[in-house]
């Protein structure tokens, strides 16, 4: 009888390791590989959803949060509401800036994303340092809703970003 791989396995086969970028001395956690893999792919997107269970929305910060974010929501049958880049949505947004590992940033939610006391899980691909997922449980808060849980694929342990989030509890279904 063969072993059936978990999906911690099956989806780390498909992430590569890109040494000096988008800088020297950042070793990037790519994800298109496993894009490439439907059957991976689909095992990520139901883990993901697995972790999201009793959201009324799913949240994805750009870019690669749209494409995980995304077919969660539907998967779920809820609303999408995206973080972008600033100036990048066009109605009333709520924005928020923050350091990352490499540099600073400002991402912004629609103003409307979300209705006052929803319950928005943030779905992304990695958990670096943390600021970008701070930002975006901040962009949560101020729209009134509450983050239920914050899922991503990838931790880089080493960097501690979920110690930035608490209270609130980072799930990961890989570190590195």
């Amino acid at each position: 009888m063969t072993d059936t791989p978990t999906t911690r396995d099956l989806v780390a086969q498909y992430i590569r390791a890109v040494p000096d970028f988008p800088i020297d001395g950042i070793l990037f956690r790519d994800i298109t590989p496993l894009l490439g893999q439907p059957s991976a792919l689909d095992a990520a997107i139901t883990w993901l959803a697995e972790q999201c269970a009793g959201a009324d929305a799913i949240v994805g910060i750009e870019s690669r949060g749209f494409i995980l974010g995304a077919p969660v929501a539907q998967r779920l049958q809820l609303p999408f509401v995206p973080i972008r880049k600033a100036g990048k949505l066009p109605a009333k947004t709520y924005a928020r800036s923050y350091d990352l590992e490499y540099g600073s940033a400002t991402i912004e939610m629609h103003a409307d994303g979300l209705r006052s006391g929803a319950r928005a899980a943030l779905v992304d691909d990695l958990l670096a340092t943390g600021g970008t997922a701070e930002a975006a449980a901040q962009l949560i808060m101020q729209s009134g809703a509450e983050v239920s849980t914050a899922v991503f694929l990838i931790e880089l342990a080493e960097l501690n970003g979920r110690e930035r989030l608490q209270p609130l509890e980072a799930v990961c279904l890989l570190d590195y």
